[in-house]
């Protein structure tokens, strides 16, 4: 799913639909065009994204025989995905390489909290879920909240219940599935968020989550200078492989890991900005 423009600076996406119905030629000639317009093409899709259109993603790269084309799948809930989908392309518009932009997913991945309200847990398997909240799934009425990102979370929905949230400022995204609740709104009250949007519920979060009966929610860092600063604090490094400028331990274009890596700084939660 590609979510509005942040802001006027954000570029668009491009939006690469239905890859495993279309004639093989036809989903080659867009992603060779992309290439070719924009240098560079960073794919990002979802976990629960089905796997006929991944492999499709890999056969199209292999076809192209090409090193300017990432795919990042981040394990995060899907309207998450979307959010950090949105802030690379805010990233974008600014002066960072390739290589920076497309490895800045993951270093971006940490200020992401990301969760859901949901109407049964019966099918949860993306967080660790008790028997005792498996049997209270059955129950008619009975929704739980969970935090899938960063660290995992379950509660049942009561009044005086919550989640861990940011120790920072943060917009809420919020996803309305086939489940009536005002939860993540109180959730985004008791986080401090500076506002709260909504947007269409992503088409894989039924996968991801287990059910339909669901409310999504991602808190996230909407400013670009912030996003910025984080980005071109971090030390960068030059793939030994590809050659590529990197952030972290890893080149999101050629998989490759230096060889003599010292590990990141842990990011401070506390102080994005």
């Amino acid at each position: 799913m590609a979510l509005p423009a942040q802001d006027e600076r954000t570029m668009p996406a491009a939006v690469l639909s239905g890859l495993d119905d279309r004639p093989l030629d036809d989903a080659l000639t867009e992603l060779h065009t992309l290439t070719e317009q924009y240098g560079h093409v960073v794919v990002v899709c979802s976990q629960a994204t089905p796997e006929p259109v991944v492999r499709r993603l890999y056969t199209l790269r292999s076809l192209l025989e090409s090193d300017r084309i990432a795919l990042f799948r981040p394990g995060l809930p899907p309207l998450a995905v979307a959010v950090l989908a949105r802030q690379l392309r805010q990233l974008a518009s600014c002066d960072l390489s390739p290589g920076v932009l497309a490895s800045a997913g993951r270093l971006l991945t940490h200020y992401l909290h990301a969760g859901a309200v949901l109407g049964s847990v019966a099918r949860l398997d993306r967080v660790p879920v008790g028997l005792k909240a498996h049997a209270r799934s059955w129950v008619p009425g009975s929704q739980f909240a969970v935090l899938a990102h960063p660290e995992p979370q379950l509660v049942r929905v009561a009044p005086d219940a919550t989640l861990d949230g940011p120790e920072f400022g943060t917009w809420m995204l919020v996803a309305k599935g086939q489940l009536q609740s005002d939860w993540a709104a109180g959730l985004g009250t008791a986080w401090n968020v500076h506002g709260l949007r909504e947007t269409p519920l992503p088409a894989e979060s039924p996968v991801w989550w287990g059910t339909g009966r669901l409310v999504e929610f991602c808190s996230y860092l909407a400013d670009l200078s912030v996003l910025y600063q984080l980005v071109t604090s971090v030390r960068r490094t030059s793939c030994h492989w590809c050659g590529m400028d990197v952030i972290g331990d890893r080149c999101v274009f050629c998989s490759a890991t230096p060889p003599a890596h010292e590990p990141p700084r842990a990011p401070d939660r506390r102080t994005p900005a």
